[in-house]
């Protein structure tokens, strides 16, 4: 694995990576070299086959801060065109977490604010501490609402009324409302977070690896089908060709047998 300067990247589970955003005196707020390393990291884990699972948290008390203070004070100084190629490779940044092989679960560990909060929104699952809280903060610092994804991402996990306020007020969510609205999955005690995390993790690395890359990738293209004739299209694609791999004989195989698969991703 990598070095790297904003992140601690380790394996504490077999098929399963954690990345923990590591500025904890920033409350873990995103540099431009985290961006930089968001996309390293995506890169790499998506060449290892052995990755089954990311899990992203961060360092300290909190998830992360959005962007760092002391980065976006330069933003008004940038050119347009400056702006303009910084920005496409800070929303690619973070929604890469989205078009990764692997699925990805946000561990939120504390304040998720601004791109914090489309960070989280870029996994495929949260799961939330009791003292995690939410806020799209771009709107309190003069931009738009809209920012690394989140006006796509938003309204597709909580609705668009309930989006549009988030975006428009810029108010934090507390962990109670964001499970009852559907943000998050799930919301456990700080101690018991990454525990939630890695027993989720741990279900997904159970199942067929060829079988969890389609289902991500089916879920990601068919939640903006043109129409139901196009997901089911999209669905029969995908059941024939996880019906080639050996994976699902050896499935059947232990589904008789009554014994756990033994997966090799072929």
């Amino acid at each position: 694995m990598s070095d790297y300067s904003t992140l601690l990247v380790d394996r504490p589970r077999e098929g399963v990576v954690l990345a923990t955003l590591n500025r904890p005196e920033r409350l873990n707020a995103i540099s431009f070299a985290m961006f930089d390393e968001f996309l390293q990291l995506q890169a790499e884990l998506n060449r290892d086959p052995s990755v089954r699972v990311l899990v992203i948290t961060g360092a300290g008390r909190g998830f992360c801060a959005g962007l760092d203070l002391d980065d976006a004070a330069r933003l008004p100084d940038m050119t347009t065109t400056e702006m303009m190629a910084g920005q496409q490779i800070w929303g690619a940044a973070v929604s890469g977490f989205r078009t990764m092989k692997a699925p990805v679960i946000a561990a939120v560990n504390g304040p998720a604010a601004g791109a914090g909060m489309g960070l989280a929104l870029a996994a495929d699952i949260r799961v939330a501490s009791d003292t995690a809280k939410f806020n799209a903060a771009f709107v309190k610092v003069g931009l738009s609402g809209g920012d690394v994804g989140t006006s796509w991402a938003l309204p597709r996990l909580i609705g668009l009324s309930r989006a549009t306020e988030l975006l428009l007020t810029g108010r934090f969510v507390l962990a109670e409302e964001a499970e009852r609205i559907g943000l998050v999955s799930k919301v456990a005690s700080g101690d018991a977070l990454l525990d939630s995390a890695y027993a989720l993790a741990e279900m997904i690395v159970s199942n067929s690896p060829f079988g969890m890359t389609l289902t991500k990738a089916v879920l990601k293209d068919n939640v903006d089908a043109p129409s139901l004739e196009a997901a089911v299209a999209l669905e029969n694609r995908n059941q024939v060709l996880a019906t080639r791999t050996d994976d699902m004989r050896e499935a059947l195989a232990a589904f008789r047998e009554k014994r756990p698969p033994v997966f090799t991703g072929s």
